[in-house]
């Protein structure tokens, strides 16, 4: 029986089997499960319980950060390391605040994702020496919404339906991904908007992609 087992979530196929490789290799862990996309890792999450979860934080349908709110809603106790291109401010508070235990960057070695998945495994944060000096200096204290564009002002049903809205869905497909009539998902949007003032599907996008909802690579 495997001391730890983890799930990763990565849109990428190579990264996957990368990660999974280099995670398999150490006595006693066990990757139980790969989803491509948010929303496969949160329904992977509820079936297969691992103590420990890898989400990518640019994936489709449903980005890693939600994801990891809602993995969170469902198994409290779960430890989520995001992985990210990108170490802005921003994205580190959202990391924060979506109640990941640790923060990782793509571009690390293999030695910093093994020594990640350790300290969750014992029940500690990992953060790149970047990000701790980043918190040391102060960085990260709160904001107000009006000084940051925080999409926190938005539910997370409605980050769902900007995110898949973002991402060229139409109607009918959000609806279809979120099982909601085609009526309810329209009036979501069409309050999303009204909730941001903002005038068309364009302004939806930049606002999703400006505040980390989507991301452009």
């Amino acid at each position: 029986m495997s001391d730890l087992r983890i799930l990763i979530a990565d849109d990428h196929e190579v990264a996957r089997k990368g990660i999974r490789s280099l995670l398999e290799s150490h006595a006693g862990w066990e990757v139980c499960g790969e989803a491509r996309d948010g929303r496969e890792a949160v329904a992977l999450a509820g079936q297969l319980k691992p103590e420990v979860l890898l989400l990518d934080i640019g994936m489709p349908n449903l980005n890693g950060l939600d994801a990891a709110r809602q993995i969170l809603t469902i198994m409290p106790d779960a430890r989520i390391m995001i992985l990210t291109v990108h170490d802005s401010d921003q994205v580190v508070r959202e990391v924060l605040a979506a109640g990941a235990r640790g923060f990782l960057l793509k571009s690390d070695t293999g030695r910093d994702l093994v020594a990640a998945v350790e300290a969750l495994q014992h029940r500690r944060t990992f953060f790149t020496s970047k990000v701790a000096q980043m918190m040391l200096e102060g960085y990260l204290r709160p904001h107000s919404e009006s000084e940051t564009g925080s999409p926190c002002v938005l539910t997370p049903r409605e980050r769902e339906v900007i995110q898949l809205v973002a991402e060229g869905k139409s109607t009918k497909e959000v609806a279809t991904a979120l099982s909601l009539s085609v009526k309810t998902a329209e009036t979501h949007r069409t309050n999303l908007m009204r909730k941001l003032d903002l005038h068309s599907i364009a302004d939806l996008t930049l606002y999703a992609v400006r505040n980390g909802i989507v991301q452009v690579y």
